[in-house]
């Protein structure tokens, strides 16, 4: 099995910067795909960004509403986002995303406020 931890979530005023980090431990090497989602209070849990590993590449895929402002990178078995020009709309909990040969697998949340 994979177990996620999350961290670096926290407050932060509009137009400011986070980098969310995610570990992995367990089967780690058995994750093809790691991602965050983010759910906002009401809301559905939506995607953000995905990572996905081929060989000695990286392929990153971003939900519309990013436009440019996160960066999500890989490091072996740590998954990162990196969160510029936060706005009030981004505030939620992100969480971490991974795919393995075992099934999903999902980080306990880690909370992102942005100020007005």
């Amino acid at each position: 099995q994979v177990q996620l931890v999350e961290s670096g979530g926290g407050l932060v005023q509009a137009g400011g910067s986070l980098r969310l980090s995610c570990a992995a431990s367990g089967s780690r090497f058995s994750i093809n795909v790691m991602g965050w989602y983010r759910q906002a209070p009401g809301k559905q849990r939506e995607l953000v960004a995905t990572i996905t590993s081929g060989g000695n590449t990286n392929y990153a895929n971003y939900a519309a509403f990013v436009k440019g402002r996160f960066t999500i990178s890989r490091d072996e078995s740590t998954v990162y986002l990196v969160m510029n020009s936060l706005q009030p709309e981004d505030t939620a909990v992100y969480y971490c995303q991974a795919l393995s040969a075992y099934g999903h697998h999902w980080g306990q949340g880690t909370q992102v406020t942005v100020s007005s």
